[in-house]
Formats: C-alpha cells, sequence, structure tokens
C-alpha cells in the first residue's frame, strides 16, 4: 500500500467502541511499521461523540469538513437503528464510498452501507445477533449468514464487534503482504483468526 492512506472512521452517538479501536489497533500499529496510513475521525459535528457503552471519543472534524478518505470504517452499535434513518449522513457515506479505495463496516455497521445502497448485489455480513434486523436493512444485498467477514469488490463487512480486528488484519495483508499484517499481529499480541468462513456465531443464533 502507497504511503499515506487516509484511514476515516464514521462516529455517531451509540456507536461500538470496539468495532472503531479494534480496527485502529490494528492500522495504527500499521502505520508505525510501515507508515502507511493515518487516521481521521468524522461526525455530524466535531467534538465527543457518546458511545453505546458510554465513553466518548473526539471527531476530528465534521462530516462537511472531513479531508479525503482512501479507507473508511463505519461502525456499528446501538446507534445504527437511528442512523439508518440519517439521509444525510448516507449521502455522506454515498459520496465517499465513490472516491474511496475501501469501504468496510464492523457489525451492524453493515446496515448503514446498505441503507445508502452500496452493498447491492454485493456479498456482505454482520452481526449475527441482530443479523435479522440488518439483513431487512438491505434485501438487495447477498447476505452471508456464516461468515466472520467477507471482501467483495471495494467492500469488506464484518461479522460482530470483535470480527473487525480480523478483517482488518486481513485488508492490511492483502493490501501490504502477509509479512506486514503477521508483525502487526505479533505487536497486539493477537490471536488472528485467518479464516473468512470461521463462525461459530452463525449457529449459536440460529442461522445454520
Amino acid at each position: 500500500m502507497a504511503s499515506q492512506k487516509t484511514v476515516g472512521v464514521l462516529l455517531f452517538e451509540g456507536f461500538e467502541l470496539l468495532d472503531v479501536f479494534g480496527p485502529l489497533e490494528a492500522w495504527g500499529m500499521h502505520a508505525e511499521i510501515a507508515n502507511a496510513c493515518t487516521i481521521v475521525t468524522a461526525a455530524e459535528a466535531a467534538g465527543a461523540v457518546k458511545s453505546a457503552q458510554g465513553p466518548r471519543a473526539m471527531a476530528d472534524y465534521a462530516l462537511a469538513d472531513c479531508p479525503r478518505i482512501d479507507i473508511i470504517l463505519v461502525p456499528g452499535g446501538i446507534g445504527t437503528r437511528r442512523e439508518v434513518y440519517n439521509a444525510p449522513l448516507l449521502e455522506w457515506l454515498r459520496r465517499r464510498a465513490a472516491e474511496a479505495e475501501i469501504v468496510t463496516s464492523v457489525c451492524t455497521g453493515a446496515a448503514l452501507l446498505a441503507r445508502a445502497g452500496l452493498l447491492d448485489g454485493r456479498r456482505a455480513t454482520s452481526n449475527k445477533l441482530s443479523f435479522k434486523w440488518v439483513t431487512e436493512r438491505g434485501p438487495a444485498v447477498q447476505w452471508i449468514k456464516q461468515a466472520r467477514w467477507v471482501e467483495d469488490g471495494k467492500f469488506a463487512t464484518s461479522s460482530g464487534v470483535s470480527a473487525g480486528i480480523d478483517m482488518t488484519l486481513a485488508l492490511i495483508a492483502r493490501l501490504a503482504g502477509a509479512e506486514t499484517a503477521e508483525q502487526v499481529v505479533i505487536r497486539m499480541e493477537y490471536e488472528w483468526h485467518r479464516d473468512p468462513s470461521w463462525d461459530p456465531f452463525a449457529k449459536i443464533h440460529g442461522l445454520v
């Protein structure tokens, strides 16, 4: 991956903490190892944004002022139930996705991409506990019931919460090589699930 790609995270009230900070830990380690990316956060208004768990994260930019993003990260969380009806946010996603090299979602963040029409005709997955709700937001999407994450062109969607870390490591391997991804894993002291079809939670939640 060429140097200094911008990874941009969409924040909204009620976002899931690990959906954001799990992948950002991996991207941040990648930046340390290869000077390959910078990270920015954006929300409807710059400033503190309350997570689903309570702690706030800072949005560097308002959506209207956000710089170009090469890699988009859309988290899930209880806030997605509201944001799927947020027309300006969905339009922002459409415009930014058209410009981005990679568009990713974690957990119920796939519902926002689906509502924006970005996943129509594509393969995608999401949180298995909330799978029915998410899939109803995108009837034209080819939803995969059993998958840790799914890549389809420049779109990558993951299952719930911690799955976003595995997806991100797979993207780093794709963009920068397996050796770089392995360095990230070692620095994180993380046990990486490398198989995108590994998904015991689909059975737990009665999807398969």
